[in-house]
């Protein structure tokens, strides 16, 4: 018996974010320890997304079964949309680049469809 699509989307994201804290906190410490440029933390940071989304994408699609790359996709959509809500509830302003924000919803979708399709 399949899990219901909540449980699946749960789990997924549940997992994409747990790996997201880890890897945000080995950067960090990485940026402490090499003194990195902005330039490419903001290149780690988009890594970071697509990588975590590929995971979540990975897990949906395994679990599901059917439509994987679907599931995936859709655990890249919900964790970019949970990511800009919760970044907009702590900065109380929209983001004023567009272009960046595009970016990150690219690596999402990107990550979690590719996770769902190598499931």
């Amino acid at each position: 018996m399949r899990p219901s699509a909540t449980k699946i989307l749960l789990r997924s994201l549940l997992i994409s974010y747990l790996l997201s804290a880890v890897l945000l906190l080995l950067l960090a410490f990485g940026l402490y320890r090499l003194k990195l440029p902005e330039s490419q933390i903001r290149i780690f940071v988009f890594l970071i997304y697509a990588v975590s989304c590929l995971a979540g994408g990975f897990l949906a699609g395994k679990t599901a079964g059917v439509r994987r790359f679907l599931w995936g996709m859709l655990t890249g959509l919900i964790y970019f949309f949970l990511l800009f809500a919760l970044s907009w509830a702590v900065n109380r302003t929209a983001p004023s680049d567009i272009s960046h924000l595009t970016t990150i919803l690219a690596s999402c979708l990107a990550g979690g469809t590719l996770g769902g399709m190598l499931s």
